[in-house]
């Protein structure tokens, strides 16, 4: 129960944007929040308004304005930016992250390292899927995925699993909510 006392709060925070801004602004800046939370790392500092209550809550603003807020619209946009947010993160721990690391020196970094390597080869799929649904590690599991060079078409197929069953199943399930 108190998880719907929050998201009903936090509803009614966003139902007032919508009432300002009206529905297409509405959906960007929805979908912008979403990306940002993982692809610009702001969920690391702001995880309860990139995350969870926010795709949930936008579910139940929609349900309140069926006339104007297509859930259809809102839920695979979510899930849209949640992939690309997420393959931003892979991307900047790939090309930027391992490179600052490979110059670094010390054992423990590179102990650090070759175990995140070894997770991500045995369950990196799995790690990106579920990360999906925990505030934090869904900030930096796409990151470190590309700074222990999990294999790219891994992370993509997860990536979509989990966008689409965090982004789209949490949007939908707060419209019927």
């Amino acid at each position: 129960m108190p998880l719907v006392v929050h998201a009903a709060s936090i509803s009614d925070q966003i139902s007032g944007w919508y009432d300002q801004v009206g529905p297409w602004l509405f959906y960007g800046i929805v979908w912008a929040l979403v990306f940002a939370g993982t692809g610009l790392f702001i969920g690391a500092f702001v995880p309860f308004i990139t995350g969870d209550s926010l795709v949930f809550a936008a579910g139940l603003v929609a349900a309140t304005h069926p006339q104007d807020e297509s859930i259809w619209i809102m839920a695979i946009g979510v899930g849209i930016a949640a992939f690309l947010g997420d393959q931003v993160g892979y991307t900047l721990g790939r090309h930027f992250g391992r490179p600052y690391l490979d110059r670094r020196k010390g054992q423990w970094l590179r102990n650090a390292i070759a175990k995140s390597e070894k997770f991500y080869e045995a369950w990196g799929w799995w790690a990106v899927v579920i990360a999906r649904f925990m505030p934090w590690a869904r900030v930096f599991i796409p990151a470190i995925a590309g700074i222990a060079k999990m294999n790219y078409y891994k992370f993509f197929s997860a990536n979509i699993v989990g966008a689409i069953a965090w982004g789209v199943g949490l949007t939908v399930t707060g419209y019927f909510a």
